[in-house]
């Protein structure tokens, strides 16, 4: 299937059917819009967008076998994680999430710009769940996290507490 032959062929039979139900009186009325229809004012140009592939990084459970990350993150972060604990696969980090992590763990200031969908939040998430594990937790504030919206507050809360649910259920919690 030619994809933008199939495009101009829907934009036509959608031109069409909407000016079926148009009727002008004045020939400069019709004239103007029908000029706007054909330069597209109803429908945008086709978006074509390509998908980045990333730079693969190393598993989180390789960055644990090194001494980077807590034990603990092995089970907190994997993927295809169901509700039971250790139920899923390790999680594999692009290479600009590695890299973040590997400053961040050490308490060293970061800025990390890539596009929507490439895993900016795990890259500050697992240094603080990290650092959360090996330091223990209930002993005061250990980070601070500035959203612009609710809506993303929100929503990385529910991820992170999937995380953490599926990664240990009600217990046993890692050891400090």
């Amino acid at each position: 299937m030619d994809i933008f032959s199939f495009r101009d062929r829907l934009i036509n039979d959608y031109s069409e059917y909407v000016k079926s139900f148009m009727r002008f009186e004045r020939e400069d009325l019709k004239k103007f819009v029908g000029e706007a229809l054909d330069a597209g004012a109803l429908w945008p140009d086709a978006l074509i967008q390509l998908n980045p592939s990333f730079e693969p990084g190393k598993t989180i459970d390789a960055l644990v076998t090194e001494g980077v990350l807590h034990k603990g993150s092995e089970r907190i972060f994997q993927r295809d994680k169901t509700d039971e604990p250790g139920s899923g696969n390790p999680l594999r980090l692009h290479k600009h999430q590695e890299e973040a992590i590997r400053i961040g763990v050490h308490g060293d200031n970061y800025v990390l710009t890539t596009g929507t969908g490439s895993g900016k939040s795990l890259a500050y998430i697992i240094p603080i769940v990290n650092h959360v594990l090996k330091t223990g937790s209930g002993q005061g504030i250990k980070a601070i996290i500035i959203y612009p919206m609710n809506a993303l507050a929100n929503s990385q809360f529910g991820e992170l507490e999937k995380f953490l649910k599926n990664g240990f259920g009600s217990g046993p919690y890692p050891a400090t």
